[in-house]
């Protein structure tokens, strides 16, 4: 069985091309059963119509031509998202929150940004942007005004998230528990939060943050029983965390309720 790789918030731009870093996973997922994007795979969207310089186009089309299947769950900041895009890369929308059957487990894949539920400034805004008005409203509107519009936000994010406590920008443990109880889950992998991390929850459950693309890549590999959390960049690879799901599960049964 090949692997399976699961990446999110790379965070494509004109400025951030992520060509050589692009390049290197292309080369791991060719090997790869299927390769999962929890959203953010751009900095920003403001529909399938919008501009990519060469450099971008080169990457989609490598992503297009990956033997793998893909998978594309939207991001905070990808949104917009549309079936064009998604034709051109080939890949599958995914909703919010995904079971993932693997080895006889439900592993949960979200983005992570509606577990960070202390932010409450943002959810309120995320409610607003993801509603069917404000995205009809929205891509209705010349592309300029779109671009200027989303530009704006991104600067206003940045402004308001450096005066924000460093906890309510992280994802809320309640939420978190709450989530992978009603799925019936032991393991959740997510981005969003950029603090890349496995996590041995007290419950025998496991929470795999993978990390944002700023200086390095960053994956998870699902292998057999074995989850890594890797980074990465075009020479080289390291492993920095990984959890074997036999042994969560029998901490899990060990773990007394």
């Amino acid at each position: 069985m090949a692997e399976i790789l699961v990446i999110a918030d790379i965070h494509l731009s004109p400025a951030n091309p992520q060509t050589d870093t692009f390049a290197a996973l292309i080369a791991r997922a060719a090997k790869a059963d299927a390769l999962y994007i929890l959203g953010d795979l751009f900095d920003y969207w403001v529909g399938d119509d919008q501009p990519l310089p060469d450099a971008i186009g080169h990457t989609l089309d490598q992503l297009s031509a990956l033997p793998c299947k893909k998978y594309f769950q939207a991001g905070n900041r990808d949104f917009l998202v549309g079936q064009n895009l998604l034709d051109r890369i080939g890949a599958e929308y995914l909703p919010d929150v995904f079971p993932l059957a693997h080895q006889g487990e439900t592993m949960l894949l979200c983005h992570g940004d509606t577990l960070c539920t202390d932010d409450h400034a943002y959810q309120a805004m995320r409610l607003q942007l993801r509603s069917a008005a404000f995205r009809c409203d929205f891509l209705g509107k010349p592309l300029a005004e779109r671009i200027a519009i989303a530009e704006g936000l991104r600067a206003r994010s940045k402004t308001e998230s450096s005066s924000k406590p460093e906890d309510i920008m992280d994802v809320n443990p309640a939420a978190v528990s709450a989530l992978m109880q009603s799925e019936g889950s032991k393991l959740l992998i997510h981005g969003h939060t950029h603090r890349p991390a496995i996590h041995r929850l007290a419950d025998g459950r496991v929470r795999v943050v993978t990390g944002d693309w700023s200086t390095h890549g960053w994956l998870v590999a699902l292998n057999a029983n074995v989850i890594t959390l890797e980074r990465f960049d075009s020479s080289s690879t390291e492993i920095v965390d990984r959890v074997n799901l036999s042994e969560s599960s029998k901490t899990a049964r060990e773990t007394p309720r």
